[in-house]
């Protein structure tokens, strides 16, 4: 995961040159068995937004862990039982209190927060253990022994180790690799609160470039760190001689044609074993407007001890036949679906932009969003709460209780990025209208540039309005959003223009539809959301 503030990463290579090129420069064997002899499954193999992912497998289960960036909670930990269907579990990191910009009091925190991390499991205390730096200052650790939680901070480290992989070795040793070109390996205490030595293993050769997004591995004796080129390579280090080194470098896939139409070289993603001994590569996709999605890919080894990515006719395969894996004791919870915000918490699909005002929000009886801040930029106002879209087309709608709301607040359904539309009601001078707005926009340094112009409008009474939005994340061009509205939840109207949702990849994150309340005028208001609903074809 690189950023802006690195001399050399992402931005610089994307800015190079992005095109793709059929197949890999590795002699990487043909997938070992047909499709047509086993089930197999498709890829991406969730088509959501979930990047830099670091899988692992405890006993029959995987899980995953993903960038938030400025959501909040942050880390989410996803749980499968056979690689291919999965589910949000919960996250890593409870709340970004790591300064007031996270909270948008006084400064904002868009593409920065939670980026590439770590997920790991150590046997010895049946604990799982999530570590990532933020904002090049230092690296948090958190740990639970439930990837439900609750999740606490075990501590905080002064080097900030960027893009960091966290490995648990078979003597019960915590290390960590890390580092954007340079790639560094430290050592933790035996409790995994201090540093106790950090040193450089590996330095990328110029003919490379950047290497980073590390994933540290012991396999078969060998210690190996796994290595994004971005963002069209994977290469590997390994070394015979224990975690400091010496490595040797090796190429596993370069301008490899990936499995999304129009999307990007899989990459930046990790490796795991299954039950039976059989290996994977889940990496990532860029894939805008809707994100960076995983997809999964069978893994051999050489006798020397190298990885090699299967491939269908030169390219990261769309379908494969699906791992073999024991019946799961259970189907994983859809991403999809209805949600009336019944229970005492959150579900864990739901992410706000920056952390929220807690005391103004509140589930059970639908969602109440009372609002937060006073502000005509929905950039800055608190609560928004999120939701990743679903690849490659989805709905989402949302039935909104606009009864309590109040002169000057504005509340409704959004398609969120740094270029931004909404549809959903305002409330002035008593009278209440369902409007469309869009042209809210922010610059590269994530500053709004643009509050918002309503192009369309409707007037509406008896206090509940459906909102709808439609989006197309196909990725390669700038796809369209769309929004209609309802009086009775059955027959919707549209409203406004097409949004053209932007597939620059500078933002990151892709695009996702957000709840919303905020106040122009003065604080009071308040709506409810019985109901929402995403939705596919």
């Amino acid at each position: 995961m690189s950023c802006p503030r690195q001399p050399v990463g992402r931005r610089r290579v994307l800015a190079a040159g992005t095109g793709l090129v059929t197949g890999a420069l590795l002699p990487l064997a043909a997938a070992t068995r047909s499709a047509a002899a086993a089930p197999a499954y498709t890829n991406p193999v969730i088509w959501q937004d979930f990047a830099d992912i670091d899988v692992i497998r405890v006993g029959a289960t995987y899980y995953a862990s993903a960038s938030t960036m400025h959501y909040s909670p942050g880390a989410p930990v996803l749980r499968s039982y056979d690689l291919v269907n999965w589910e949000i579990a919960g996250h890593s990191v409870p709340v970004l209190d790591f300064g007031a910009k996270y909270d948008l009091n006084g400064a904002r925190g868009y593409v920065r927060g939670v980026w590439a991390s770590s997920l790991a499991y150590r046997p010895s205390n049946r604990t799982f253990y999530w570590l990532g730096q933020i904002d090049f200052a230092r690296t948090y650790i958190y740990t639970a022994t439930d990837v439900e939680g609750p999740w606490s901070r075990l501590t905080t480290i002064s080097t900030p180790y960027y893009d960091a992989g966290l490995l648990v070795d078979t003597d019960d040793t915590l290390y960590v690799a890390y580092g954007n070109t340079t790639i560094s390996v430290a050592q933790l205490s035996r409790d995994g609160r201090t540093q106790v030595r950090t040193q450089q293993v590996f330095s990328t050769p110029s003919s490379v470039g950047t290497l980073e997004g590390s994933r540290f591995y012991k396999i078969n004796g060998q210690y190996y760190i796994f290595l994004t080129r971005p963002a069209n390579g994977q290469y590997i280090l390994k070394s015979s001689s224990g975690p400091f080194g010496p490595y040797t470098m090796r190429q596993v896939l370069l301008d490899l044609r990936g499995p999304i139409p129009g999307g990007g070289v899989p990459h930046q993603g990790g490796l795991v074993q299954t039950q039976s001994g059989a290996w994977y590569y889940m990496a990532f996709v860029d894939a805008y407007p809707g994100g960076r999605m995983p997809a999964l890919a069978p893994v051999t080894w050489t006798a020397d001890g190298w990885p090699m990515v299967q491939l269908v006719n030169g390219a990261w395969g769309t379908s494969y036949p699906s791992p073999a894996v024991p019946t799961p004791p259970r189907q994983v919870t859809p991403m999809v679906g209805v949600d009336t915000f019944d229970g005492t918490t959150l579900k864990p699909r739901w992410e706000w932009n920056h952390n929220p005002d807690n005391s103004k929000w509140s589930v059970g009886d639908g969602l109440t969003l009372r609002t937060a801040t006073v502000t005509n930029d929905l950039y800055w106002a608190r609560n928004t709460l999120t939701h990743r879209i679903q690849g490659p087309t989805s709905t989402a709608t949302a039935l909104l209780d606009f009864s309590a709301m109040r002169d000057g607040d504005r509340a409704g359904l959004a398609l969120l990025r740094d270029s931004s539309a909404w549809i959903g009601v305002k409330r002035d001078g008593g009278a209440t209208r369902v409007v469309m707005v869009n042209g809210l926009t922010m610059d590269g340094n994530w500053s709004t540039t643009g509050t918002g112009t309503e192009v369309a409008s409707a007037p509406v009474s008896g206090g509940r309005v459906w909102l709808r939005a439609s989006a197309d994340i196909h990725p390669g061009a700038a796809r369209p959003g769309t929004f209609s509205y309802s009086t009775d939840g059955t027959h919707f109207t549209r409203l406004g223009p097409a949004f053209s949702l932007g597939n620059d990849w500078r933002f990151f994150m892709g695009y996702r539809f957000a709840l919303f309340n905020h106040a122009t005028q003065a604080l009071g208001g308040a709506v409810r959301v019985p109901r929402f609903e995403l939705s596919t074809p």
